[in-house]
């Protein structure tokens, strides 16, 4: 194989990274001949160019005087990926090098990583390699005269049918470097025709269901309570969120907002574009939220750019036209770090570090990237500007310059919303955020946030970091704009002042609690618009900041969602329940259980561990321990310590007890449509976790009709105990036992899967799709 084999005369002599044999990065780098001799595991990386519009692979002829394969026919360009370079960087470099063509890395696709373990040349090499392989999807065939081949690494190159390469390589085929078509390499074979293949009708109908499983909603709310002058400030506010939307989608991946312009601009072509566009919408990325985020689109749905001077050029030929790609399976750590970076060699970095820049690589507000890619764009561009130099690959770049056009945009927006707004705290929180966004320092805008007091109820900026599922660190954009509904403001005091007293008396040893929890104000307000990571399930309440500087020094602050609320309690939770609970006990689901256990569940995410000190006496915090199982974790927690707390609150005569059955089967309910969501979403994987421990503990019932029923017995002394399983495992940073409670009951089992499929034959919707009719008025007048 080229990737392998070559042995070219070097100066001095390639030295390559040394991997585990799972593929992960040691730190540790041998010379070649050392590697291969001694059997270690490396990496190469394998790029295929396919010309949509003919079906074809190019292949190039290997040159004779090659040492291995010499003269035979072999993938499109290959190489190994050398000791400190990137696996893309390493694709895109051997591509310009071996066959003139330069690409951006939006043109890349990873299709699979294939592992070859082999042994030639008499046992004197020996082959251990990972192979990333790229996939580059033009539309038509590169014209052979617009390449500029390697002569010491390529005599020629010819495109081929996909059939008809598969053909020769089944039959061995002398003039070809064999690969086995019916092993781990047939998947190159497969997942292209796959793309091609699926008959539009099919995938009309398959689309179609998925979007039918979202209930749309018109959410609104009355305006008279605001002044002329908030009501103006609204309009540039919805502006501002709607530049949060962009950033988000840059945040998911970096093809993302082409691949969004490209569906919205073709959505009327066909009866599949304009589904493709709708459930698009709904996801704000091609990976489907309810799926376990599998892929609903592929490269081959994707934007088409053209590249005029990415080969030499050709008379009569315009240039290079290709798809903008993305993987199939959704990147875990989305666009916030390089796409080939593993945890390994963020690991190795970050202990590189000195402890400030250490704690600001695991920092919310930043991005990592790589100085290698920047050096090679700024070589395609022809640029000058100096890097700096430095030992790693690896480095931090903050919000406020990775996005920096786009915050510029909405800072402005939000300093003049500020000087129409009538509210002191509002004008406070506007102007500390716009300087926010510029300065990337979000304490003091964070602060206001907390302290907001004003009937137009605003959230925007970088919160939540469920998108980033590599560790956790990193927070994406989002905005909810709306109007503070007083009355039930009021009543919700009870939860804010007691959370102190919940705190002491928490399920857990006393020696993890704290004893200074800050009361957590809660606003309720009926939303008006939201953007940003709101895609798929619709949140129907938050508790913020994140930060746990804030959250150690001032506690949370807490947002419900009333509107929403509302709306799934009608469209889903009482249809779950018409389906899924105990006929005597169905009139026990109420929307004031559902609500109030929403609430509950927000404050508890301000109780419990945060700030944390380890066994061995180093402080840390929950969030950095646990890493990327710390959502689902977290998620679980404010669950069920919310269903404890509010017994607890019963018990001292803070909440009628009548509320009790209700609270127990209404969460019962929510169970399934939280599950619903997915067990690669945080909250359907907690939701997940507790359905089957109450279930486990007999505290729910499944009976011979296959209803669900609640033992009113038992259920107590279950979520206590859960509550400390959970609450203790944070208090320790205990990320094993973490890994440990959510792969045994974060899990789909038989009884859950019963009751997902009654619903889903009755076609209970799974979640909403809110229409927003004050915010799209404001929206058609500024455009």
């Amino acid at each position: 194989m080229a990737a392998e084999h070559d042995q070219m005369p070097v100066k001095e002599e390639e030295y390559l990274d040394v991997l585990t044999k799972t593929g992960e990065k040691t730190g540790i780098s041998k010379p070649r001949g050392d590697v291969h001799r001694a059997g270690e595991y490396h990496r190469a990386v394998h790029v295929w160019i396919f010309a949509e519009s003919t079906q074809q692979l190019l292949l190039q002829r290997r040159a004779d005087s090659k040492d291995s394969w010499a003269g035979l026919w072999d993938i499109s360009s290959a190489g190994h990926i050398s000791a400190g370079d990137s696996s893309l960087i390493s694709a895109m470099r051997e591509l310009q090098e071996e066959l003139g063509v330069t690409l951006p890395k939006d043109a890349f696709e990873l299709i699979f990583v294939f592992l070859q373990e082999c042994t030639i040349n008499d046992g004197k090499f020996i082959n251990n390699e990972y192979n990333d392989v790229y996939l580059v999807t033009t539309i038509d065939p590169i014209p052979l005269e617009a390449f500029t081949l390697q002569e010491s690494e390529v005599s020629a190159v010819k495109y081929l049918s996909l059939e008809e390469y598969r053909q020769v390589l089944a039959q061995e085929h002398p003039d070809y470097v064999p690969y086995d078509v019916n092993e781990e390499y047939g998947q190159l074979f497969t997942i292209i025709e796959k793309r091609y293949k699926e008959n539009a009708e099919a995938r009309s109908l398959t689309l179609d269901k998925q979007l039918n499983r979202y209930a749309s909603t018109s959410l609104s709310a009355e305006l008279t309570g605001l002044t002329a002058a908030d009501k103006e400030a609204l309009t540039l506010l919805v502006k501002a969120a709607t530049i949060m939307d962009k950033i988000f989608y840059l945040q998911v991946w970096y093809s993302n907002p082409s691949l969004r312009d490209w569906l919205k601009e073709n959505a009327d072509k066909s009866q599949l574009d304009k589904l493709k566009w709708m459930y698009y919408v709904i996801n704000k990325s091609p990976w489907s939220c309810l799926d376990e985020n599998e892929a609903f689109l592929t490269t081959a749905d994707s934007a088409v750019k053209l590249l005029p001077n990415a080969t030499k050029p050709v008379p009569g030929w315009k240039g290079l036209e290709y798809r903008t790609a993305f993987p199939a399976a959704k990147p875990p750590g989305a666009n916030f770090y390089p796409p080939d970076m593993d945890k390994m060699e963020f690991n190795l970095w970050k202990d590189s570090l000195q402890e400030d820049k250490r704690e600001e690589a695991m920092g919310f507000f930043n991005v990592i990237r790589r100085h290698s890619e920047s050096l090679f764009e700024d070589t395609i561009s022809q640029k000058t500007e100096n890097v700096t130099s430095s030992s790693h690959d690896l480095y931090v770049v903050p919000y406020s310059q990775e996005y920096n056009s786009l915050l510029a945009e909405a800072a402005t927006l939000l300093r003049e919303a500020g000087e129409m707004a009538s509210s002191s705290s509002l004008k406070r929180l506007l102007s500390s955020k716009s300087d926010a966004f510029l300065s990337n320092d979000y304490y003091d805008s964070d602060i206001a946030w907390m302290e907001l007091d004003s009937k137009l109820d605003v959230t925007i900026g970088p919160y939540e970091t469920y998108e980033d599922s590599l560790f956790g660190y990193k927070a994406t954009f989002e905005a909810f704009i709306g109007v503070r509904d007083d009355k039930a403001t009021a009543q919700l005091k009870l939860f804010g002042d007691h959370l102190q007293i919940l705190e002491k008396n928490l399920p857990m040893d006393n020696i993890y609690k704290s004893e200074n929890v800050t009361a957590a104000p809660i606003r309720v307000i009926q939303l008006l618009y939201n953007a940003g990571d709101v895609k798929g399930p619709q949140t129907v309440a938050f508790n913020l900041p994140n930060d746990e500087r804030i959250v150690k020094d001032r506690g949370t602050s807490m947002v419900m969602l009333k509107n929403v609320s509302e709306a799934k309690f009608k469209l889903i939770l009482k249809p779950i329940a018409d389906v899924c609970i105990m006929e005597e006990q169905r009139d026990f689901v109420d929307f004031e259980s559902f609500f109030t256990h929403t609430i509950c569940h927000e404050c508890c995410h301000g109780i419990g561990p945060h700030t944390i000190t380890l066994p061995n006496g180093q402080k840390s915090t929950v969030r950095l321990e646990l890493q990327e199982l710390h959502s689902s974790l977290e998620e679980a927690k404010a669950d069920i310590v919310g269903l404890w707390a509010l017994r607890f609150l019963m018990d001292k005569d803070l909440l009628p007890k009548s509320l009790a059955k209700s609270m127990y089967v209404s969460f019962l309910a929510g169970c399934f449509r939280s599950v619903r969501f997915g067990l690669e979403e945080a909250h359907g994987k907690g939701q997940a976790l507790q359905f089957n421990y109450l279930f486990e503990k007999g505290a729910f019932i499944l009976h011979p009709d296959e209803t669900f029923a609640v033992d009113f017995e038992k259920v107590e002394d279950s979520v206590a105990s859960l509550s400390r399983e959970i609450l203790t495992i944070q208090a320790r940073g205990d990320k094993e036992a973490a890994r440990t409670l959510l792969q045994k009951y974060g899990v789909m089992t038989p009884p859950l899967k019963r009751a997902l499929e009654k619903l889903e034959t009755v076609q209970v919707p799974v979640d909403i799709i809110p229409d927003f009719p004050i915010a799209n008025q404001i929206l058609r007048y500024i455009n």
